[in-house]
């Protein structure tokens, strides 16, 4: 899974990107340059943690989030800085999450003067939009430049002028009406607009314990009415934090308030909102979190694995992770009649853990 970050300059973006990926100021001083960095984040999950204490496996594998934090773009009165240019980086990504500052600094100045994050979140919505619009006009120019156009050229341009006109509404490719052809062929396009998008409001340690920033009700009806999850988060504190020694990390935590981390937040909202799960792989050698969509079922689940595993699937063994956890062995599970024997239509469950048996 691969995520985008992107926001205006200033936003504290690329401490969040350290928070999410555990690196450090010199690790990630590409983007100051224009160039994105890309790192991957591990999921915090408590049951993995409660597995590994379970099994005491040789390994723990958590699930893992590819971040990628391209520069912050600049927005004035006067000049644009063709934001396209760093939004191209985050195409391939699966969803986009935008940074937005809330916090107040008399050294680190925004573009604009001023902090209004509803103002911010529209501006970059904009720039989404005008860098999708630019796609499409180039991929016309390319077909227009080519020595034959064909028949399905003809229909690809024509589906294109659609798309634009949507977006010189103000529409998004997510919210455009299409046909079951034209939702494939848009795939191909990695359009910015298509993808899901969550916002996270950047605050200071002070907004943070008093959930007070600038236009806060402004910015949470605007993200509503987008379809946008916020989240909101101190990302400084959180890095500060999650670099002192473990048994540290939860006094300071717990003085805080902090009932679980941003990066849980975040990772939880990137999964609800992209329709993903998690099922979990025990044994003394490893114990392992898979990412799935919701829905899928068992064999193409055990695929996830290994190409063998789905090509020569018997059946799965499945247990549920709360039953688990409350009988605090398999053996009692199997004992309480709670172990279960699945076929490969079996849709898996968000906390299933599953061992697959197959043959090839």
């Amino acid at each position: 899974m691969k995520i985008g970050l992107i926001g205006l300059n200033q936003t504290g973006k690329t401490t969040l990107f350290e928070l999410l990926t555990n690196k450090t100021e010199g690790e990630t001083s590409a983007s100051g340059k224009g160039l994105a960095n890309t790192g991957l984040g591990v999921v915090p999950d408590s049951r993995v943690d409660f597995l590994s204490k379970m099994y005491n496996p040789k390994k723990t594998t958590y699930a893992k989030i590819e971040f990628t934090d391209v520069a912050g773009f600049a927005v004035s009165d006067n000049q644009k800085s063709g934001a396209a240019k760093f939004l191209n980086d985050v195409r391939p990504c699966d969803a986009i999450v935008h940074v937005i500052r809330g916090f107040e600094s008399s050294s680190i100045f925004h573009d604009l003067e001023t902090i209004d994050p509803p103002r911010d979140l529209e501006l970059v919505e904009s720039e989404m939009l005008l860098a999708d619009m630019e796609l499409i006009d180039k991929r016309i120019e390319r077909i227009k430049a080519g020595k034959k156009i064909t028949k399905e050229h003809e229909q690809e341009m024509e589906f294109l002028g659609h798309c634009f006109n949507w977006l010189e509404e103000g529409g998004t490719i997510r919210e455009m009406e299409r046909t079951e052809d034209e939702d494939l062929a848009i795939r191909g396009y990695s359009f910015l607009t298509d993808k899901p998008r969550l916002a996270v409001i950047n605050m200071d340690e002070n907004q943070w314990e008093n959930k007070s920033w600038a236009k806060r009700e402004a910015l949470t009806e605007a993200c509503r009415k987008l379809n946008i999850p916020l989240i909101e988060l101190c990302a400084l504190m959180e890095l500060e934090i999650s670099r002192l020694p473990d048994e540290d990390k939860a006094i300071f935590m717990e003085d805080l308030g902090i009932m679980e981390s941003g990066v849980e937040v975040l990772a939880r909202q990137v999964y609800e909102h992209l329709g993903l799960i998690s099922f979990f792989t025990v044994g003394a050698d490893e114990v392992k979190a898979w990412t799935i969509e919701k829905g899928t079922i068992a064999k193409k689940a055990a695929g996830k694995i290994h190409t063998d595993f789905e090509r020569g699937f018997i059946r799965a063994e499945v247990t549920k992770y709360n039953d688990l956890f409350e009988q605090k062995s398999m053996a009692n599970v199997k004992e309480k009649g709670l172990f279960r024997l699945e076929g490969k239509e079996y849709v898996v469950v968000d906390g299933d853990v599953i061992n697959f048996r197959f043959n090839v």
